[in-house]
Parts: structure tokens; sequence; C-alpha cells
């Protein structure tokens, strides 16, 4: 078995963070079923382009492999109903809504320890479910903005920028799949379930991690730094070779004392303005200038195998393509492939997350409401007439005739 396959998730997830988390569930075995609302079209990931036709997108692909998608709309009365089944039936109601959503929608602990008393209730949310914020929308860009990340990223004399990736969002999914691991197993132990209260902000704040801590405690102000230098750490940042870009790093002394014997200058590490942690902060400057004009001399590829050779911390500035055909991304397996009946073979990235040696299994993100029936005949035990009722109800949305087709 895989680590997480006896464990249940129900997710009212959408976009980026929230079914980040849960792909990594998915990964390790968890039955997480999409509870997908057919009055706004499903998961508005759905639509995101650049690469989008109807009700598929590659970046839907990206964030829902190995999930099943169940259409039900649970404001109605009857939907509802369906999903304290569900409820009864899982380890945990996992969301990703404005914090002030989930009391709305009657997804918190308070609201469905009757149904399930073990049930765990992990939302994700941008600002919590308490504070002056909780009912304010957050999204990646704002909490970058908001938790000082920008002020940290991209050059002194630029504009404030964001990271080429979105970190809060993931960074958050991550958090909140850990959280709601920890209360599926304190529930099962302990036999009472609990809320998983998350946000983008808590994560956004913890981040700063030794910047926070320098600034509260000894009053330091980060800035910015030229081509994303260490703050503390001379040198490690990158550097312009004779053809592109290297990022070489120097987190011991030792590096450093390489370092200075690949580049013909042995005597550098023995200067007094260059021997130390500490002396080389001081005098920076002189240590980017020096580097640069010995860096420029000869190739990226050149420097790479001096500096490997000797054991420096090192690496290219890869493209985004180059770095997917790496040859280590390779041997990681860290490409997956699924079939998709719009796009045809899919290719992605797969997750990071390991545990045991078995490879896994990818099975492609789910159709919108492609597994209602599955999930509530096979699972609840719904009969032909509770379906027709149900879809009568409006439970489906307008995915009513479609499912009782199925």
């Amino acid at each position: 078995m895989k680590p997480l396959e006896d464990v249940r998730v129900v997710a009212l997830e959408q976009y980026g963070a929230g079914p980040f988390g849960s792909l990594h569930l998915a990964h390790l075995g968890a039955d997480v079923i999409k509870i997908e609302d057919p009055v706004a079209g499903g998961d508005i990931g759905r639509y995101v382009p650049p690469f989008a036709e109807g009700e598929d997108s590659l970046f839907f692909e990206s964030f829902n492999r190995n999930k099943r998608s169940v259409s039900l709309d649970v404001g109605n009365p009857e939907g509802r109903a369906v999903l304290e089944d569900l409820v009864r039936n899982a380890d945990a109601v996992y969301s990703n809504l404005r914090g002030d959503v989930p009391a709305k929608l009657g997804i918190r602990y308070e609201d469905l320890k009757d149904v399930n008393p073990r049930i765990v209730c992990c939302s994700l949310s941008g600002f919590g479910m308490t504070g002056p914020r909780a009912a304010e929308p957050g999204y990646d860009y704002v909490l970058q903005g908001l938790a000082g990340w920008m002020t940290l990223t991209g050059d002194p004399d630029g504009p404030p920028e964001k990271t080429g990736l979105s970190l809060v969002d993931y960074s958050g999914g991550f958090v909140a799949a850990i959280s709601l691991l920890a209360g599926v197993h304190a529930a099962r132990r302990d036999g009472v379930g609990m809320d998983c209260d998350v946000s983008l902000y808590d994560t956004a704040i913890s981040l700063l991690t030794y910047p926070a801590a320098w600034h509260l405690t000894a009053g330091y102000e980060p800035r910015r730094s030229k081509r994303s230098a260490h703050p503390s750490l001379v040198p490690f940042q990158a550097f312009a070779a004779k053809d592109g870009w290297l990022v070489l790093g120097c987190a011991k002394e030792k590096f450093w004392q390489r370092l200075t014997v690949v580049l013909g200058r042995p005597e550098l590490a023995e200067d007094p303005r260059f021997a130390t942690f500490a002396d080389r902060h001081r005098n920076r400057d002189q240590v980017q200038d020096i580097l640069d004009e010995i860096l420029s001399r000869r190739t990226v590829e050149e420097w790479l195998g001096e500096l490997r050779s000797a054991s420096v911390p090192c690496a290219p500035v890869n493209e985004v393509g180059e770095a997917l055909r790496d040859e280590h991304t390779l041997a990681r397996n860290l490409i997956v492939e699924t079939e998709h009946p719009r796009f045809g073979k899919v290719r992605q990235v797969a997750s990071p997350v390991r545990a045991g040696d078995e490879a896994p299994h990818s099975r492609r993100a789910p159709q919108r409401g492609e597994h209602t029936l599955p999930v509530l005949r096979g699972l609840l035990g719904y009969d032909d007439e509770r379906m027709r009722r149900l879809a009568e109800a409006g439970a489906f949305g307008m995915d009513s005739e479609a499912v009782t087709r199925s």
C-alpha cells in the first residue's frame, strides 16, 4: 500500500495553493475527492490560459493529478446532505477559501463534529479565520507585497519584484498538507478531530526566518542586493562569465579557500580584507569586483568544470527548458507523463515528496464531475432512485442530466 492509501480527503479547493497541497497527498495515495461547484463551472483553474480549451487547461493538470472529481452544489440542501455523507466516510475536509467562508459554508469542526467527531477540518485561506483581515481575499502576489518579500527580491535600483514562482501559494500548500496529516494522526490517536487554521499570510511571514530574527532582535533593515547576493555570505550570488551566467556560493570557509585556487588567486584567501566571513561581508563590493573581472574571462562551462572538480558549490543559470532536460532531473524521475483526452500526452513535473522505494503512478487530472456517480454509488451506496431525487433537487446543478445518464 502507498503511505496514505487509507486516508480520504474531501477537498473544497480551487486555483493553486489548495490543489497544490492536496496534490502531494494524492501522490502518496490519499483518496482526494475534489468537490467542484457546478454553478461556478468547477475549479477556476480549469480555465487559466494560455493552454486552455473548454474546461481543460494545462494549469489545472499541473495541480490535480491522481484526484477524483465530484460535481456538487454544497449550498443546495440536498447537496449539503451529500457532503455530510462524504464527511462521515472521510478523515479530513480540506479547503482553500476566504477566511470567513468556512463558517458560512459550515465546514469547520464545530459544524461537522456531530456528523463525524474524528473529522479534521483544514482551512488554507489568505489570512486565516481570525484577525482583522480574515474576510479579505489573499493571493500570492498580494501576500508577497504585504509580507515584505518584494523588498528583498530584485535589483536595488529596480522596482519591487515578486519571486518568479508563486512560492507563498506553494509553501502554503505544503504547510496545509503537513497540518492536515498531523490532525489526522491526532484524531486517529485520540478519537477527536479539530480545525487546522492555516493561512498564506502566516506562511509568508514565517518564511522571513533569519532576516526577521535579525530585524526583531538586532534592528537589522533588510535590503535588496545586486544580482540576488546573499545578505551575509560573500561570495554567494550570480556572476557573469564570458558567455552567460553562473551561480557560486561559499557557504563555508573551505569553499572560499578552494575558490581562490580555482581563480588562480590563492593569496586572496590570506588577504586580511577577505580572510573570514565577517571580513568579506565588510568588503563585499571589493570581492564582487575582483570576481567579476576574473570570471568574465572564460565561459560558463569552463568555470563549472573547474569549480565542480574543486567541490565549490556552483551551477549554471539555466533556462526552464534546460532545467527540465538536466540529466539529474531525468535521473530523479522528476518528469511524469499522463494521457489526456484533449491534450494527448501531457508531460509535467512530479511531486518531490518521497516515501519508500515504489515508483509513483500518475493519473491525469479528472474531468469535472467525472467521479460523481462512482463515488456516490460506490462509496455512499446511493441507488438510482436516490440519484434521481438528488438531481431533481438541484444537488448537481446544471450537471444533473449528465450525472443521471452516466
